[in-house]
Order: C-alpha cells, then structure tokens, then sequence
C-alpha cells in the first residue's frame, strides 16, 4: 500500500509538471516573440529643397535598372511647398502605380503628392525572391523617411496606406505626431484565414518554419493583374508584416498614437485581412483617447481587398476615392 501510494504521488507530480509545461508553452505561442524594437528617428526636412534632396536620396536607393519603369517613386508637385503634402502608401506586392490615379486627384485638389515604392518591391521580374528578406523594421524606417519629406514639402501631411501600407501608416501615426491626418485602409494586422487569437502563433511558427511560396490566384498565376505586382507572395514577408502589427499594438498599450487624427477604414467584403483583428488596434487606440473616426464602406459594394487600384475589374473607384479624399478634409 504504502509503495502504491508513493508511485501515485510521484506519478501525479509528473502530471501536474507536464500540464504547466504544456500550458505555460502554449501561453508563450500564443505571445509574440522577438518583437523588434526600432525607435523612430524622425529628422524632417526644414525646407522645400532640404525635402528634394531627400527625395533624391529615396529614389537613389532604388534598383532603378531592374525595376518596372511604373514602380520608380512618384512626386507629383507644384514646384513649392504646398498647403498639404499627401504621402500614398501601397500593399505587399503591389508598387506606387496603384495609388497612382488616387494621387492625381489629391495633386488636382492642389496637394504635392508623394508615392514612394516599400522595400524590395517594384522589381521588373514579378517572380523575384527579393522580397522575401523584407522586414518590419524596413518598412519602420521607410515610414519616418518618407513623412521627414512630406513635413518639407507641405504644411500639412497626410499619411495613406492601404493593407501591409496600412500597417506602415499604422506605425507612423503610433509614433509621429507631424502627421496631421493618418488614413488607415483595411490593414493587414490580421488574416482573414486565422482566428485573431491564434495571429501570433502563426506568425511565431511561420518564423520558424521554410520558406513557401503561394500564388495570389491559383488558377491565373503568372496571368494576374495588375501587370506591375508581383503573381505570388512570401510567407516570411507576411510573417514581418505581422510582426510590424504587433509592433503597433505594444506601443499602443502604452501611450496614445502620436498623429493628430487617424481614420480607421473598413471594408467589410474584404477577404484578405481580418476585421477583427483591427478592431482590436481600434480599441486600444480609443482606450488611449486617440482622435480616431471610423469609416465602413457598404457591404453592397462588393468591394475587392484592393480597392484602390484602377486596373482592377470590380474597381468602384469615384465611390471610393471620394471617400478617402473627404476623410482628412481640405
């Protein structure tokens, strides 16, 4: 008895050591890891020609000779400073020729307009590996150079930027208070295809795991529009997207985002990003007391993740430009 006795205590110690084991290991899965922590260094251009000269130093960063001639960075300006300067932030894969109509009409409003293309994208051979070594701290660093020259060559700057742009913008507005107006179009803090609670877990593992590739659209492949995107995405590039998300949402549980107003837009026809997800930043922002408006495009529309670009064949575009270019106002 006594030997039986001493057999089941030992084997239910045993027990209770692998169940805290296990849940203390699925707790830590379930927490982001090695979330890198870039300050943002915000030096912005004191002047219209100080902006020019960074404008040159952007550009020259570019792979100009192996990139698509539509995807080179984008100034459209009036030749001073303007009353506002309107920065245009693209998706993953995608390239500153898909908020190119958009910064037409914000240039015709009377803004200066800058679209610069996000690291390792814009490359002329749509099936490059390049941007597979994209990281979050890549597009921190790209967000503080690019609103450094908006405060140059505007009064005032609006940040805009759609999907893992979104992000990006999502991160500026978190950190820089020159920005006057953040627009925030269905970001990719999330997938659609992961339940939010297990976000971080994916990301974790997916850091761990190979590289893969996937096809945007497995029937068309190489045949999918835009011409200037890139046909298939990285899975270790989403994973730093992801990881710039979290970024976002742990300053965000410290301190309130630093721009002056954010518009928070939804499109509830989405199938790409999580909703959810976002609502999550949404109010961790608001518990901050942020300046922050939401905007939900109508379900009726049918709208398409990429809602911005005019080459897309469900493309509603007066219906959705008008609503970004009201979202900040004159």
């Amino acid at each position: 008895m006594t030997v039986h006795k001493k057999s089941a205590f030992r084997s239910a110690g045993f027990l209770l050591i692998l169940s805290g084991t296990v849940l203390a290991s699925a707790y830590a899965l379930l927490k982001p890891w090695n979330l890198p922590k870039p300050v943002s260094r915000s030096h912005p251009a004191g002047s219209y020609e100080e902006a020019l000269r960074k404008i040159v130093d952007l550009h020259a960063k570019e792979p100009v000779a192996t990139m698509n001639p539509l995807c080179t960075l984008q100034f459209m300006t009036h030749g001073h400073k303007a009353a506002r300067t309107v920065i245009l932030v693209h998706g993953y894969t995608n390239c500153p020729q898909q908020f190119h109509e958009l910064g037409k009409r914000f240039f015709e409003r009377g803004d200066n307009v800058l679209i610069a293309p996000l690291p390792h994208h814009g490359l002329a051979n749509r099936m490059n590996t390049d941007q597979s070594t994209l990281r979050a701290g890549e597009l921190a660093a790209y967000a503080d150079e690019v609103v450094d020259i908006g405060r140059g060559v505007g009064e005032k700057v609006v940040m805009m930027g759609i999907s893992a742009g979104g992000v990006t913008t999502a991160w500026a507005a978190q950190h820089r208070r020159d920005i006057d107006c953040a627009v925030i179009i269905s970001p990719a803090f999330g997938f659609r295809q992961i339940p939010v609670p297990l976000t971080a877990a994916v990301m974790n593992l997916f850091s761990l795991l190979p590289e893969q590739w996937s096809w945007w659209d497995e029937k068309l492949k190489e045949e999918i529009t835009p011409p200037y995107a890139y046909p298939r995405y990285s899975r270790r590039a989403l994973t730093e997207i992801l990881r710039l998300g979290f970024m976002v949402e742990e300053a965000a549980k410290q301190r309130p985002p630093a721009a002056g107003k954010i518009a928070m837009v939804f499109n509830p026809s989405d199938n790409s990003i999580s909703n959810e997800r976002t609502k999550e930043i949404v109010r961790l922002w608001e518990k901050q007391g942020a300046t922050l408006d939401t905007s939900t495009f109508d379900a009726s529309l049918n709208l398409v993740h990429d809602l911005i670009d005019s080459t897309q064949p469900e493309e509603k575009l007066d219906i959705v430009y008008s609503r970004l270019i009201e979202l900040c106002g004159e």
